[in-house]
């Protein structure tokens, strides 16, 4: 059974994990409201992504070029490669995930839940913390 994750206003709906793939892959969909972004530009430390559009456009910028997704675009990004991204639109974005190989699994979505879903601000110094441990390396500001 799919598992879903709400990280601040998106939606991770977990398809396939480490676990069930024995390491293989971890496959995702994210659904992202207008007007929002990930949180912190990052690279993979141990892991490629692959990018699928399904609904909406996401605008990426991945190694500092800004590439515009759309449903049945594809984008693919190599592990230590800088990327993000937003939903610059008024529309909800949908896209599909996919790491190889499948070292992630939904434990770091599930910490970064906890971490941005208090009344407080999220604390960046804890956000990063968490995702260092998990293999995401921070962008510098």
């Amino acid at each position: 059974m799919a598992e879903l994750i709400k990280v601040g206003a998106m939606q991770l709906r977990f398809l396939r994990t480490k676990y069930d793939t024995s390491g293989a892959l971890d496959m995702f969909e994210v659904v992202i409201p207008p007007n929002s972004r990930m949180p912190v530009p990052h690279h993979h430390r141990d892991w490629e992504e692959t990018i699928y559009g399904l609904e909406g456009v996401v605008t990426w910028t991945v190694a500092g070029k800004r590439i515009e997704i759309k449903p049945g675009d594809d984008l693919f990004i190599p592990r230590g490669v800088v990327h993000g991204f937003v939903n610059e639109t008024q529309a909800i974005a949908k896209m599909l995930c996919v790491l190889t190989p499948g070292v992630l699994g939904p434990e770091f979505f599930r910490e970064m839940a906890v971490a941005v879903g208090g009344p407080a601000p999220p604390d960046p110094a804890r956000m990063g913390e968490i995702m260092k441990r998990h293999g995401l390396i921070p962008a510098p500001s």
